[in-house]
């Protein structure tokens, strides 16, 4: 499809705050299990931590949904940009914070308003690119994925590079700053007559009733689920390995490099005829498996230990995913 200059600024505004929103919800799982443990939380709690922010996005997009009709797209893109912003600089000074229940309720705290932040951005990124682009929704839908994706993949490694550089803050506040820098694009490039998108007359609980919405729904739920179980318990796990921060980083890189490479091939090939179900039904397959061997489960004969090992098992997340 052929773009004219305003559109093509439009997909590069929300491309970039897809980017900036993945490289924020994956910054810290590198190295924020180890810091939180220092102060003595243990995996459940810090794994609370990583999962309010899917848990507060679940919670509140139907609310952003109708908000975006009266406060506007614009203003809610900016307003969310800049709430995820802070809250992602403020995260990094958590480190100077001893006592174990003050660091925790903060670390709380700070994942949801940083949720709160990159939903509302989000929900009126894919408002404005429904309303932008009418004619091919699919495929620029397909390309924030992959920026989403891509954020994925920088997240983690930038994450592990810069905490290797200047400690536990440095990630935060670069890119906190950047996220920040992103808020004045918006305000600059994307023009102040956008049109607010229509109100819809059905209900979410109305859309859950119909069996289509409600399987790809679940679907929805097991794949982040999938993939977010790993920012909470990956790190803790290859521990014993003795791999340093970088390397941890680019463990993570699979999951997110997968997303990118796999979602776009996999929407074409369901444009192409091929029935989305036995995909769905596949990938569940694929994810089962991969869970199995990266643990290992019991009944796996795997040692847990040793570096080929580990890559054999890791490797199966690409596969899951």
């Amino acid at each position: 499809m052929k773009f004219t200059l305003s559109e093509w600024i439009i997909l590069a505004v929300v491309g970039s705050v897809h980017f900036c929103s993945a490289i924020c919800i994956s910054l810290q799982a590198p190295f924020y299990p180890e810091e939180a443990e220092k102060k003595g939380c243990t995996a459940t709690e810090y794994g609370f931590v990583f999962g309010s922010f899917e848990l507060v996005t679940f919670i509140s997009s139907p609310v952003f949904g109708s908000l975006v009709q009266k406060v506007g797209l614009k203003y809610m893109l900016v307003i969310g940009i800049v709430l995820n912003a802070l809250s992602t600089i403020a995260f990094g000074y958590l480190t100077y914070i001893d006592e174990r229940n003050i660091f925790l309720l903060l670390s709380l705290c700070l994942r949801v308003l940083e949720s709160l932040g990159a939903t509302g951005a989000m929900v009126a990124t894919f408002s404005l690119t429904a309303i932008s682009f009418p004619e091919s929704v699919a495929s620029t839908f397909s390309a924030l994925e992959v920026c989403y994706g891509m954020g994925y993949i920088v997240g983690p490694t930038l994450g592990a590079l810069l905490f290797e550089v200047g400690g536990f803050s440095l990630p935060f506040v670069v890119m906190g700053v950047v996220t920040l820098g992103m808020s004045f694009l918006v305000c600059i490039l994307i023009k102040k007559g956008v049109p607010s998108p229509t109100k819809a007359n059905a209900k979410v609980t109305h859309l859950m009733s119909v069996p289509t919405v409600l399987v790809n729904s679940i679907a929805t739920v097991i794949t982040a689920t999938a993939m977010g179980y790993y920012s909470a318990t990956l790190e803790p796990h290859i521990r014993g390995f003795g791999l340093s921060s970088v390397e941890v980083g680019f463990v993570f890189i699979i999951t997110g490099g997968t997303y990118a490479l796999i979602a776009p091939v996999i929407g074409y090939v369901c444009d192409t005829g091929l029935n989305p179900k036995k995909i769905m039904i596949i990938g569940t397959i694929l994810t089962v498996i991969s869970y199995s061997l990266v643990g290992p489960a019991p009944f796996m004969p795997i040692e847990k230990y040793g570096r080929t090992v580990l890559i054999l098992r890791c490797l199966t997340v690409f596969f899951g995913t």
